[in-house]
């Protein structure tokens, strides 16, 4: 018989997610708060996982693998609370009469690590310096108290298709920011590759850590990245980058210890094929 996946939040990374498990013979419902473009061969149900009557009809899927993969609707610690923290707790309220989920995949954020200038991995202290990340972290801590075998995955900054803020942003070298801070990201399409390859190794028996950092493998300063991509647009940009001071940089070596790997480990290798489809 084959897998059953339920997807809570299929948008972007999560109908991207869906695909790929559709390709691998599992059966994927969405859950979607609007209509939207259609995932092929996914049953999309329109539901808020913020309203808990909304829900009731999920106990009848009794999916093996819950994907909770949501996005604020708006950055404001009450919308951080409900899509995340009650939002979670709805879904799985929902699930448990069925009593078939063998284990739960929640989307985190590097936002819960606040510290500065610092390398950062899976075993480094969480220190939330803002409402985001400390929703986040009681959103995991809700998941590891859940009787259920669960992995939470901390992106870092998504980009790739439909994602342009950074490249037209280099195209006007007076908008940069002053400051020059470490940043860390991850290709939409990685992180989308990465998911399902866990998800099919949860589905097979085998062994997954409770917590992974979804990151490339190249931290990088900010203005070095808007210098390159500036390079690449063409836009002459003659300003000196000023001293980097601040951010974060993680280390993605346990995903890439897991046998994963990337198709962009740095941004160069995924702003360049992003360019590259523009032209």
């Amino acid at each position: 018989m084959a897998a059953s996946v339920l997807i809570a939040g299929c948008g972007d990374l999560g109908g991207a997610v869906a695909a790929r498990l559709i390709r691998q013979g599992c059966v994927v419902t969405g859950i979607r708060r609007s209509p939207g473009a259609m995932v092929e061969g996914a049953h999309l149900i329109q539901a808020d996982v913020r309203s808990p009557a909304m829900l009731q009809q999920l106990a009848a899927i009794r999916p093996e693998i819950l994907l909770y993969c949501v996005a604020a609707d708006v950055r404001t610690d009450d919308s951080y609370k409900s899509c995340y923290v009650d939002g979670l707790c709805n879904v799985l309220t929902a699930l448990r009469p069925g009593r078939t989920l063998r284990h739960v995949f929640f989307v985190s954020s590097t936002r819960v690590y606040g510290q500065q200038d610092v390398w950062l991995d899976e075993e480094s202290s969480v220190l939330p310096a803002d409402f985001g990340g400390h929703r986040l972290l009681q959103a995991e801590r809700l998941l590891q108290a859940a009787e259920v075998s669960s992995t939470v995955l901390r992106l870092s900054g998504v980009y790739g298709p439909g994602r342009t803020r950074l490249s037209e942003m280099a195209k006007k070298p007076e908008t940069w920011p002053s400051d020059n801070v470490w940043t860390n990201r991850i290709h939409r399409d990685d992180a989308a590759d990465f998911i399902a390859f866990c998800i099919m190794r949860a589905m097979g028996g085998e062994a997954l850590a409770p917590l992974y950092l979804v990151t490339d493998s190249l931290p990088a300063p900010r203005h070095e990245v808007l210098r390159w991509l500036a390079s690449r647009l063409g836009v002459a940009c003659d300003t000196v980058a000023p001293p980097v001071t601040g951010g974060r940089r993680f280390s993605n070596q346990r995903l890439l210890a897991s046998g994963f790997r990337l198709h962009y480990p740095d941004y160069m290798a995924g702003y360049g094929a992003m360019l590259d489809c523009a032209d």
